[in-house]
């Protein structure tokens, strides 16, 4: 039986700039995104039907019926054709990193690989896709998990060239709800990014620049979840950490560090300082290559 396996690699905002919301609700952005190394995993193989499983150490309370991301990619692309998935989860829920966007964009990427593999050339997906953004807004910047600039609300998307930054990725393994964050939100036209954007020629050029940038989420989400004070106190007080901030709307906060090695030793003293907290640390910037569907 054929089998496809795809990563769906953890989104992580560098910068998150609130620059509007518009008349039907969506919030405008502007907003620098990488991607890491840790990733939930799905495997899809050819049934009658469409089902989920999900299991791994993050799968407590993740849905495996309609409300679940991936089954709602998988039936807008399905027409009629089945598959049996399994979404091992290894990112926590609502924690600010994509997790759901990025498990519903590689769905596409494997059902697409899947279903080709065994599809007849008179049945192809079709060449022009629904906007996946009325999914999840962040899904169109998921599905290549690469450096990117994503503005308006999510599907604007262009490539930036990013030097490879050694993190450290800590949430308190608090659930932070998106829509109470913007609630909260007290200004929604935050000014955006500079319209061009500095040639980063390595990791401490690009922190540098990182450092006068903003979340705009991050005051409104701490003033939910007080424990994200506690995350940036722990992540700032480690060895040569240069920049600590929220990603997304939380409660996942990231540090950054010169060098992998100053990265590695955070992340084994904050998983040893808060064994309750998940904790993982590598590389932020394009994991593309990592994230095509395989066959096995």
């Amino acid at each position: 039986m054929t089998t496809v396996k795809v990563r769906a690699p953890a989104k992580v905002n560098l910068t998150l700039h609130i620059t509007g919301q518009r008349d039907d609700g969506f919030h405008e952005i502007d907003s620098l995104v990488a991607f890491g190394p840790v990733y939930d995993a799905l495997t899809f193989r050819h049934a009658e039907g469409l089902t989920l499983g999900v299991d791994g150490p993050e799968a407590e309370g993740v849905p495996t019926d309609h409300r679940n991301l991936v089954l709602q990619m998988a039936e807008r692309y399905a027409r009629g054709r089945g598959a049996q998935i399994t979404l091992t989860k290894n990112l926590p829920s609502a924690a600010g990193i994509g997790g759901g966007s990025a498990d519903a964009a590689a769905t596409f990427r494997g059902l697409r690989h899947l279903w080709a593999s065994a599809a007849a050339a008179a049945d192809p997906l079709p060449a022009e896709l629904p906007p996946m953004e009325t999914l999840g807004a962040d899904i169109p910047m998921c599905l290549l998990s690469s450096g990117q600039r994503a503005r308006g609300i999510g599907a604007r998307l262009d490539y930036v060239e990013l030097p490879d930054l050694p993190a450290v990725l800590v949430n308190p393994r608090v659930a932070v709800p998106t829509p109470e964050v913007f609630r909260r939100l007290v200004h929604r036209d935050n000014p955006p990014m500079a319209e061009t954007l500095p040639d980063f020629s390595g990791p401490a050029e690009l922190i540098a620049w990182l450092g006068a940038q903003r979340n705009d989420l991050e005051a409104p989400a701490r003033g939910i979840a007080p424990v994200i004070d506690r995350v940036l106190d722990a992540l700032a007080a480690t060895k040569d950490c240069a920049l600590a901030r929220m990603s997304g709307s939380g409660a996942t906060c990231f540090g950054l560090y010169a060098t992998q090695g100053a990265a590695d030793a955070a992340a084994t003293r904050i998983a040893a300082d808060h064994p309750g907290w998940w904790v993982a640390g590598g590389v932020l910037g394009s994991w593309l290559d990592h994230a095509q569907p395989r066959f096995s």
